[in-house]
């Protein structure tokens, strides 16, 4: 049975065998989107994973949802709203547990697979508690520093995975934002991959069997 006092709205798929070892997978969308939108991937990656896909909290009009605001100025063009980024790195840290307790799941085996906005957060979240985190896949995103934990660079961040990879040819983020992950992970002694694609701001089907193929030596 689906906990309903859980703090953010999420779909799940359950593994194939449930126990308190049992790995699990946080999902986070892109801007717009919906947890329905990465859940497309979840009948196809590893029966021993516990999926758990969520729902960003800002509500967009006429629908979808963000991790948070951008906004579009004649001044300033185009920019994030950090502070809400931030509220929503937290409000992901704090989910991760409550549903961790939830559904009887390792919190030592934890997760995290992002897309574009849900990418920029896994980064923040990983980055600022690598204590909570093993994996994370950050599809077609970037670091944002600006939204990571202050001082989050005295933290132990050697147990942490990342996969990363993007569009050679995305035009929502551009592809140098993302090339830059790979030093500032490996300045922090981070193990990752990072892979370029022949797409614009989205997962070619060599792209997910790449990661899927990851995720599985790492759980």
């Amino acid at each position: 049975m689906t906990p309903t006092n859980l703090s953010l709205e999420h779909l799940i798929r359950p593994a194939t065998q449930s126990s308190t070892e049992t790995p699990v997978l946080f999902m986070l969308h892109g801007y717009g989107s919906n947890e329905e939108d990465l859940f497309s991937f979840a009948s196809e990656l590893p029966e021993e994973l516990f999926i758990i896909s969520v729902r960003a909290p800002y509500d967009l009009e006429p629908y979808g949802h963000a991790w948070y605001a951008i906004n579009f100025d004649a001044d300033q063009g185009k920019w994030s709203d950090d502070e809400q980024a931030i509220t929503s790195r937290d409000k992901i840290i704090a989910f991760i547990e409550e549903a961790c307790k939830a559904y009887k799941l390792n919190t030592e085996n934890v997760s995290l697979l992002g897309f574009s906005q849900g990418t920029i957060l896994s980064y923040a979240v990983a980055l600022s508690y690598p204590e909570k985190i093993k994996n994370v896949v950050a599809l077609s995103g970037y670091i944002n520093e600006k939204i990571l934990l202050e001082g989050f660079q005295a933290k132990d961040h050697s147990k942490l995975n990342f996969y990363c990879s993007h569009g050679q040819v995305d035009a929502v983020i551009p592809v140098e934002w993302a090339q830059l992950a790979p030093e500032f992970l490996s300045n922090l002694g981070i193990e990752n991959t990072y892979e370029e694609f022949p797409v614009g701001h989205g997962v070619a089907p060599q792209n997910f069997y790449a990661f899927k193929d990851w995720l599985k030596n790492k759980i």
